[in-house]
Order: C-alpha cells, then structure tokens, then sequence
C-alpha cells in the first residue's frame, strides 16, 4: 500500500513530498517512508501546507535519489515477486512513484500497473458509485503521513477481504 504526498499536481513539473509504504498484512509492521528535496523550482504553498511543511523544509529533504533507491531496495527485500501497487488515489500516487523510480533508479519495481481500493470496493459491492464509501473502515487517522495513511487503507483493505471472504496475495 503506497501512499504520496507532493506539492502540486503533477511529476515533473512539481515534486514529491514524502512516500510511505506499508506491506499488506495482519501486522502491518513493515513499512516505509522517504522524504524527497525538490525537483522543480513550482509548488503550491497550498499543497505544502497538507503536508505541514514549508518551502525552506521541503528543501531541506533529502535528494530524491537516496528514497528511491531505498524504496527499491525495501520493495525487494519485502515483497515475493513483483510488489503490486495498492493506494487509495491510485491515479496520483502512481504517477508520482513511477516518474521517480524512472527517474532516479531507472526502472519501476511496480512494472506498469496497479489496484485503487475504492475500484475493489465498488466491485465487491456490485456498486459503482460506492469507489469512497470504504473510507469509513480506517482505523488509523488520516494525517497527510504517508506512514499514517497506507496503515488506515491497509485496515480498510484487509476489513474489505474479511467482509467478503476475499483472499489477499500473500
């Protein structure tokens, strides 16, 4: 479960802020999370200020590379085969983390594709309309922490698959 935070609305143009990652499963103990510096000279103040961060803090993240990389290497060291990418937004968080690991690293651990909780939500309830409705079973608060936010989608996941007799991957 991959969760970004950034300071607008696109890669490339604008930066990521922070990534966290939680692997799926009953523990949820094996996560993690980078802070990335500033690859564009935009940002929305707006944006930032999700985050709880200002410009001069952004800047002072480390270089984006060093995430990535470690990123890379977490996803190896975690996952069986090739990791699959889970996010609540997937549109935006996909963009984000696959611009970066091209970028920085020079492949996507991730391959080409991904699942959005609200599209395995509205599936499980033959609802196509019910893609937010599964926000209510978070445990954890949503705070704009990369961390905080994968946990909760995570729980809401993992109470989904209970819901419905659904077997994750392992």
């Amino acid at each position: 479960m991959v969760d970004v935070e950034s300071d607008g609305p696109a890669p490339g143009l604008f930066s990521m802020v922070s990534l966290g990652c939680v692997r799926v499963d009953r523990q949820m103990t094996t996560t993690f999370k980078a802070t990335f510096a500033p690859i564009s000279d935009r940002f929305n103040p707006d944006a930032l200020a999700i985050s709880n961060i200002d410009r001069a803090t952004h800047e002072a993240y480390p270089d984006p590379a060093l995430g990535m990389a470690a990123f890379a290497a977490f996803l190896e060291a975690n996952a069986r085969g090739r990791p699959v990418f889970i996010a609540d937004n997937l549109a935006f968080d996909w963009q984000f983390t696959n611009y970066y690991f091209h970028r920085f690293v020079g492949r996507n651990p991730f391959g080409h594709s991904g699942r959005r909780i609200g599209d395995f939500y509205a599936g499980l309830e033959k609802k196509f309309g019910a893609a937010s409705e599964w926000k209510q079973f978070r445990r954890t608060r949503h705070t704009h922490d990369p961390v905080d936010d994968a946990k909760g989608n995570v729980e809401a996941l993992l109470h989904m698959a209970d819901l419905h007799a659904v077997r994750l991957p392992d």
